[in-house]
């Protein structure tokens, strides 16, 4: 472990095979607590590139919960956090009209980490299960189109690293990951990132952990969401070739609303906000909904265009298919619990 800090301290970037090496090193249980802190600071001081960023994505997945789905061209929508915006679930609440849309999705998140509420959080205190094996996955993505991947359950084996995190207290290149880090083998991508910086280093990952089709995008105001306040930058990846494009939400159909008029709550705020949007509510809410499961389908491919993309997740939210997968994954939860 010292080589690799040591190299990092001296402002060189590690290659994928070293990153891997020094990955493995933070998850054994016998590298001292200090080092790994030392490591993570480093990286952060020096800039992390894109080999290790793939380099550590493929170590965290490896120690992960295997699950083997049999359903094809799987998608995750999913951003890194830390934008500070408080707003509410706007990625949690795009799946369900994502998976009404017919395109199945491994949401994978978290609990609140710098917002209000996470993923968790609300899709907890709406009634679903966070600990879903991994058969129970399968048969959730083949029935449902929708299942919950929650975090710390899916990646057991990241406590050790956890704890060097929390005492650093400060962003590491694990809040660059975390939504890289799905263990199931995604075909497809809509991630969100808030540092603009690091959107096309961001995609070139996405890229080399052979990704078909994928979008990473910050939003205006700096979300990790793609937002109704102004211009929105987004990276493509497509055939191993990543370009780059400016949004608005005038360019859609849609008006522009600022950062202010969508922000959250608590898990109960939330949860009633998700629900509302399900139900049929027009808001700023739902539009910021649907440019983001708009962009989500284009990323998957279902739809060649953002705007075809929105048409059909304005299509899931009012025949009530988003609405209906949500009913179904509470559903399917209660019944697990009630046979437990």
């Amino acid at each position: 472990m010292r080589e690799f800090i040591q190299k990092a301290e001296q402002g060189c970037s590690l290659t994928e095979t070293e990153m891997m090496q020094a990955s493995e090193a933070m998850f054994n249980e016998r590298t001292d607590n200090e080092d790994i802190k030392q490591f993570l600071l480093a990286l952060k001081q020096k800039g992390e590139t894109v080999d290790e960023i793939v380099g550590l994505v493929k170590v965290v997945r490896r120690h992960a919960l295997q699950i083997d789905a049999t359903t094809q061209n799987i998608m995750d929508n999913c951003g890194t956090g830390g934008d500070g915006s408080q707003s509410f679930n706007i990625s949690t609440c795009a799946a369900f009209v994502i998976a009404g849309a017919e395109v199945p999705i491994a949401k994978h998140g978290n609990r609140s980490i710098s917002s209000k509420t996470g993923s968790a959080d609300v899709l907890e205190h709406l009634g679903v299960r966070l600990d879903f094996s991994a058969a129970e996955v399968r048969d959730l993505l083949t029935h449902n189109k929708i299942a919950f991947l929650f975090a710390p359950h899916v990646h057991p084996g990241i406590k050790k690293v956890m704890k060097a995190r929390k005492e650093l207290g400060v962003p590491t290149i694990f809040n660059l990951i975390g939504p890289l880090t799905n263990p199931i083998e995604l075909d497809t991508q809509l991630v969100g990132i808030y540092r603009r910086d690091m959107l096309e280093t961001m995609a070139e990952a996405l890229n080399r952990l052979g990704r078909k089709r994928g979008v990473v995008i910050s939003g205006a105001g700096h979300m990790d969401e793609a937002s109704l306040e102004g211009i929105n930058h987004l990276s493509i990846v497509q055939d191993g070739k990543v370009s780059t494009l400016q949004l608005s939400p005038e360019e859609v159909g849609l008006l522009s609303v600022p950062n202010e008029k969508i922000k959250g709550g608590d898990s109960m705020q939330n949860a009633e906000i998700l629900r509302s949007i399900l139900e049929g509510k027009h808001s700023a809410y739902r539009d910021t909904v649907l440019l983001n499961a708009g962009i989500a389908l284009y990323a998957h491919g279902t739809a060649d265009t953002i705007e075809k993309g929105i048409e059909l997740a304005r299509k899931s939210i009012d025949s009530k298919a988003a609405l209906r997968c949500l009913e179904e994954l509470i559903r399917f939860s209660n019944q697990k619990e009630l046979a437990q």
